[in-house]
């Protein structure tokens, strides 16, 4: 069980702007590899920039919408109230201005958990495009280590020779601990037929509108620690039914439910908003324990068709920014859906 005041101590008040606490106020989970990792994140997608292919996918939308304050505002604000896990990547397009931001912020590298992601077009070119890749980081967040680096979607015939190259990378110590994102069953199976080291990682959506059970059963049982993107489903299921009454007898917010259920599930929660009361309030999870009654009743509102639609995204995501965008060539038609 979380202490009642585990957050507490290091957001402060909401807008206080307390000096920034040890990152060992904030709660960890183990990792695979003897690390430990923050279970609540900041998420910098869509933050101060608005990647060109993100709309052609179904999950566009976000409160930043390319407009508003930069990233280097926003992750000033998000280390000000105490996230101390950065969640990065090649395709957010922000990197340089988070890792200004880092700077401006004074928090010591030892207190941060920075982790990044190389995307489809890097994997597609190959071992030398990867490594670059992570240098290119590297240099923009201003540091000489990232805590986590993943492959981002599984490219069909490429993404096992890209976290061959990470595993090269982690050798060097460039990178502590490998994960990957967005990996179905089948694609960890295909990556674990050539890797050495085992990821710690699989960063896909999890929230209860899409709680595939059979696959985080399966990642659970092999000791790979999920991190849940879109847990708050982008503001979309704020005023869902289910989640509001629920908000409403625990007197939290619909985001503080969808939060909790994500940390109560064993799953590192990265949630993301350029407004500072909200980065305050969505990290209040730790706090309050649901009812398992109430964890059923969110459980349940996985429907088929929101299955049906992961799949087609899975299917379209994966040659996504490659040079073949918009075929199927490679793609596994038959993956563990649920």
């Amino acid at each position: 069980a979380m202490p009642a005041a585990a957050f507490a101590c290091v957001l402060g008040s909401i807008l206080g702007a307390a000096k920034w606490q040890p990152s060992r106020s904030i709660p960890t989970t183990p990792l695979n590899d003897g690390s430990v990792h923050p279970m609540v994140g900041y998420g910098t997608y869509k933050v101060g920039y608005v990647p060109a292919s993100a709309s052609s996918v179904a999950h566009s939308g976000g409160e930043s919408g390319g407009e508003g304050p930069s990233a280097r505002e926003c992750v000033a604000q998000a280390l000000e109230v105490g996230y101390r896990f950065l969640d990065c990547a090649q395709f957010y397009g922000n990197e340089a201005q988070v890792g200004a931001a880092i700077k401006d912020s004074g928090v010591p590298r030892a207190e941060l958990f920075l982790a990044s992601k190389c995307w489809t077009d890097t994997i597609f070119e190959g071992r030398a495009a990867v490594r670059a890749q992570v240098l290119k980081t590297l240099a923009d967040l201003q540091t000489d280590y990232l805590d986590l680096y993943c492959v981002h979607w599984p490219v069909p015939g490429k993404h096992v020779d890209a976290y061959l190259e990470l595993e090269a990378c982690q050798r060097e110590g460039l990178i502590n601990s490998l994960g990957v994102s967005n990996y179905a069953v089948e694609d960890y199976k295909e990556l674990m037929g050539s890797a050495v080291v085992k990821p710690v990682i699989n960063q896909i959506e999890v929230n209860p509108f899409l709680y595939r059970k059979r696959t985080l059963d399966f990642f659970a049982e092999e000791d790979v620690k999920i991190q849940a993107y879109r847990a708050l489903r982008d503001g979309k299921a704020f005023a869902d039914p289910t989640v509001v009454e629920i908000a409403k007898r625990y007197g939290r917010s619909s985001a503080q439910i969808l939060g909790r259920w994500c940390v109560q599930k064993g799953f590192i929660y990265i949630p993301k908003s350029v407004k500072r009361e909200r980065m305050v309030e969505n990290a209040e999870v730790f706090d309050f324990e649901l009812a398992a009654a109430d964890m059923a009743k969110l459980d349940a509102l996985t429907t088929r068709g929101a299955i049906r639609t992961f799949s087609d995204l899975y299917r379209k995501c994966v040659n996504r920014d490659t040079p073949l965008a918009g075929t199927l060539d490679g793609v596994k038609m038959d993956i563990t859906e649920d």
